[in-house]
């Protein structure tokens, strides 16, 4: 009971998810890497290897798979994201699922930096209007009289530590915001044209599955390279099930 009220007041437990892949023709192979589930598809002038970017999934959270593709061609092949499919198996119908793309997630990002820095505005501002009122004070005298005073100095000090900490909030809000822009500039996969023998992969974020009350979330993943088409079936579910 005390656990299903914590869980409740911090807004619900986070289940974790785990994803399997089951090869769907001969030219697919899954395996485990590092103790994750991966899965190798080969194609006429392509190869792709596929595994998830982290070894749980929170389960209403997006899939995010790393995907790394080699070109096996004698000439240059391109890859584009806006190619990538991802499509839900579900109740014997079909649902698409959006590909989040590096432009998405960029522009998320900087949303929540908008939403950062107006927070951090508003608890500069109050910091200051604290600091603006920390010289003033009360007194009572032995004999009952009360009054106001106000120290310079006190105000000072509050000031500069209020000033000190704005410093800090907004460079901390600064930095996060650089910090994410890069990880996700480094991290997440983009249109590349590979030459031939060459590597080139990243992080494939996918919009989150439809819940199917506790049993695995059934999906697939295509992934087009020049003309070959990568089909990678996914099996979602709770960790350990």
């Amino acid at each position: 009971m005390s656990i299903l009220a914590l869980c409740a007041l911090l807004g619900g437990c986070v289940t974790a998810e785990t994803v399997q892949f089951k090869a769907s023709n001969p030219q697919q192979q899954a395996l485990m890497r590092d103790g994750q589930p991966a899965l190798v598809s080969r194609q006429k002038t392509s190869l792709v290897l596929v595994r998830p970017a982290a070894r749980q999934m929170q389960a209403n959270g997006r899939p995010v798979f790393v995907v790394g593709i080699n070109n096996l061609g004698k000439q240059p092949v391109d890859f584009r994201v806006s190619q990538v499919e991802a499509v839900q198996h579900a109740a014997g119908s079909d649902f698409e699922m959006k590909v989040v793309t590096y432009e998405m997630l960029v522009q998320e990002e900087k949303n929540r930096q908008v939403a950062a820095a107006l927070l951090t505005g508003v608890a500069a501002a109050g910091n200051a209007y604290s600091a603006s009122r920390a010289g003033y004070g009360h007194y009572t005298t032995p004999g009952g009289r009360t009054g106001t005073f106000y120290s310079p100095t006190a105000a000072a000090i509050a000031q500069n530590n209020a000033a000190a900490q704005n410093e800090a909030m907004i460079a901390t809000t600064v930095e996060t915001g650089q910090r994410n822009m890069a990880v996700l500039e480094q991290a997440v996969i983009k249109d590349n044209t590979m030459m031939p023998g060459e590597w080139y992969g990243g992080q494939l974020h996918i919009a989150p599955p439809t819940d199917q009350g506790g049993g695995p979330k059934m999906y697939t993943i295509v992934i087009t390279v020049g003309s070959d088409r990568h089909v990678i079936d996914i099996s979602q579910g709770p960790a350990g099930v």
